[in-house]
């Protein structure tokens, strides 16, 4: 991997087996059949390797602020009325860069979609 922009392959080894678990001469439980075991055996399992994942309250915040953001108008109507009468009124003077950024990035986003 000496250039920089190579991704590193990941190799997977087919005949590859787990090795099996050493078993303590107290745990007759564990060569019973997997119908008798007990609860009590799942630190063993998890132990092995067996995956776990804990997911946090954070996708049902994100699901509720949508459900908050959808409810709200797309169109400020009180901000659209407060500008039209500034326009109406001579009182509306935009910076004329600051005209000419809004079209560009307006044609570039229209272009986007």
């Amino acid at each position: 991997m000496g250039n920089s922009s190579e991704v590193p392959k990941m190799r997977i080894d087919f005949n590859y087996t787990a090795p099996e678990p050493e078993r303590s001469s107290q745990s007759a439980a564990s060569s019973a059949p997997a119908a008798n075991r007990t609860q009590k055996n799942t630190p063993v399992a998890s132990s092995l390797g067996e995956d776990q994942a804990q997911l946090s309250g954070a996708h049902a915040q994100v699901q509720a602020l949508a459900a908050q953001a959808s409810q709200l108008p797309e169109i400020r109507q009180a901000r659209v009325d407060s500008l039209r009468q500034a326009v109406r009124g001579g009182q509306y003077h935009p910076e004329p860069q600051q005209v000419a950024g809004a079209l560009v990035a307006h044609m570039i986003a229209a272009r986007a979609a």
